[in-house]
């Protein structure tokens, strides 16, 4: 008896995708974990700089607010609220300390800012009440996201003149990062999916990691050229790598998903480890 039709484009369809998702090798990672300091839970990991500070987020377990953070390479946390802020995010870092974040005011509104020494200064989409702050280059270069209507579209800041970023027919652009060649990283939302997104002299390339059931978000991308992101197939983020050699997923043995959320130029990447039960340290790590 001949196979049906069906049975023969099923039969196409999984060796496609057992060859694609063969593709995906998974990066042989040395972990260092961390957790809260006391009084606090982490709330998420962002990037991390050259010299091993940890920049993120913390809940205040009494009050349940939100504040951000900055971790040395030796452990010793420091926490910073934006004054009259309910939720301080820090995102991004780079080597001088210069920080890029968002708060939230007491209104619900969103805003971005650039901090630095004890110092804070907004930086809003004109006209937009919700802006997102979540990337910086050494030249000052800012990327993030507003709210125009019920969509967000991404921009960047440089030399005080703004560019709305948004990929073509996309319900919502999320720009995340920008290394100093200029090469910034982020995604598009379609009515299905998260699309990882490169934007790069105006041009947008596309990049989804092969097999995922709800989507990609690109994160961050170091001076090399490579891309942190995470993958959702489940409740969490899951992590890789993405550079000419193509994909690399970050898995944490024993865990539900280790998620990325930023790589430096010595290509140590920080994230967040979820197991069973609530437990969800941070981390850095250094993987091949």
């Amino acid at each position: 008896m001949r196979p049906s039709p069906i049975a023969l484009w099923l039969s196409a369809f999984l060796m496609a995708a057992s060859l694609v998702q063969a593709k995906v090798k998974q990066a042989d990672c040395s972990f260092t974990t961390f957790t809260a300091p006391s009084g606090y839970s982490i709330a998420a990991v962002g990037g991390i700089d050259d010299n091993g500070y940890v920049v993120g987020q913390l809940q205040e377990n009494k009050s349940g607010n939100v504040v951000g953070f900055t971790r040395s390479a030796d452990g010793t946390f420091t926490t910073y609220a934006v004054p009259k802020s309910y939720t301080t995010m820090f995102n991004h870092r780079l080597n001088n300390a210069v920080t890029v974040g968002s708060y939230q005011d007491h209104k619900l509104n969103i805003h971005g800012f650039v901090y630095t020494a004890g110092n804070e200064v907004a930086v809003n989409y004109p006209k937009a009440a919700q802006s997102w702050l979540n990337g910086i280059n050494n030249a000052g270069t800012v990327v993030g996201a507003f709210i125009e209507g019920v969509h967000s579209k991404g921009f960047q800041l440089a030399n005080g003149t703004y560019t709305e970023v948004a990929y073509s027919g996309a319900l919502n652009t999320q720009l995340e990062s920008i290394n100093d060649n200029g090469l910034v990283v982020g995604y598009y939302q379609d009515a299905t999916l998260d699309h990882g997104i490169t934007w790069q002299n105006g041009k947008f390339q596309v990049v989804d990691y092969p097999v995922t059931k709800y989507g990609t978000m690109l994160i961050d991308v170091n001076q090399a050229g490579v891309i942190v992101g995470n993958q959702y197939s489940g409740d969490f983020a899951s992590g890789f790598f993405y550079s000419k050699s193509g994909f690399s997923k970050v898995v944490y043995s024993g865990a539900k998903a280790a998620s990325i959320g930023g790589i430096n130029n010595n290509g140590v990447i920080s994230g967040q480890i979820f197991f069973k039960g609530g437990n969800q340290p941070g981390y850095t790590a250094v993987c091949k």
